[in-house]
């Protein structure tokens, strides 16, 4: 078996506090006395496909990740917090209406043709086709300490596979499935790490998307995304960072 040099990052990677509350003199937010304006925000943020979960009035981390990814999606500042900015940006209407989250323009200057691209600061991935179709796009989690904004190509680096179905970190404590190399040396594209012991993820789809964890250098997927890369990645396929 084969080993990547990604490996499981055992805690998120910044404990933050939730911090989400409506402004008292904001016209978007209802009276803080009880969850009503919660829940009006979690409706809204799922309308988009922000996944925020079942709309049941907490600010929990769930909800946090989806304001996360509402700002990403919006080009707001991302610190999770659903301030005047954002909430105004949530509930417009008309020309100013907010777009979806689970469905993104691919970034300008990000190459042509065939190619896969990243953003570190959206946390996004997009499949594009020849012509500029995008077929698959989604959230992901990386560290951009590691993997560095540029030209890369899925393939064999360091005399490694370029992909193994079945993939496992260097601890040897977590699958990696799906694993797509792309840099230098043991960087490539995976689902979310399942722990050996269990076969669970090491953390909820819902993160993705979001800076709430980092992995130790490669790309985190869900599942479905993942299968959708090593299916696009039959033959070598240019990879840009931005």
């Amino acid at each position: 078996m084969r080993r990547s040099v990604c490996t499981l990052a055992g805690s998120l990677a910044v404990a933050l506090a939730v911090g989400i509350g409506p402004a008292s003199t904001s016209a978007v937010a209802a009276p803080s006395s009880d969850g009503a304006w919660v829940v009006k925000a979690q409706r809204r943020l799922n309308d988009l496909g922000c996944q925020a979960g079942a709309p049941d009035g907490r600010l929990d981390r769930h909800t946090r990740s989806a304001v996360l990814r509402f700002q990403s999606r919006q080009g707001l500042p991302q610190h999770g917090r659903l301030d005047e900015r954002t909430r105004k940006r949530l509930y417009a209407e008309g020309r100013w209406a907010a777009g979806r989250c689970d469905r993104r323009p691919v970034p300008g200057h990000s190459g042509r043709g065939r190619r896969i691209v990243i953003s570190q600061h959206q946390n996004w991935v997009w499949l594009v086709a020849r012509g500029g179709r995008v077929v698959a796009q989604g959230g992901m989690v990386d560290n951009p300490s590691v993997l560095r904004k540029g030209a890369h190509a899925t393939g064999s680096y360091c005399g490694r596979a370029a992909r193994i179905r079945l993939n496992q970190s260097t601890s040897g404590s977590v699958w990696l499935d799906n694993f797509v190399r792309f840099a230098p040396c043991g960087i490539g594209f995976h689902r979310i790490p399942r722990s050996k012991s269990s076969g669970h993820q090491i953390h909820a789809d819902w993160i993705l998307g979001t800076d709430l964890a980092r992995s130790h250098g490669c790309i985190r997927l869900s599942r479905a995304l993942s299968k959708r890369v090593w299916d696009f990645t039959v033959h070598r396929t240019a990879v840009r960072v931005v």
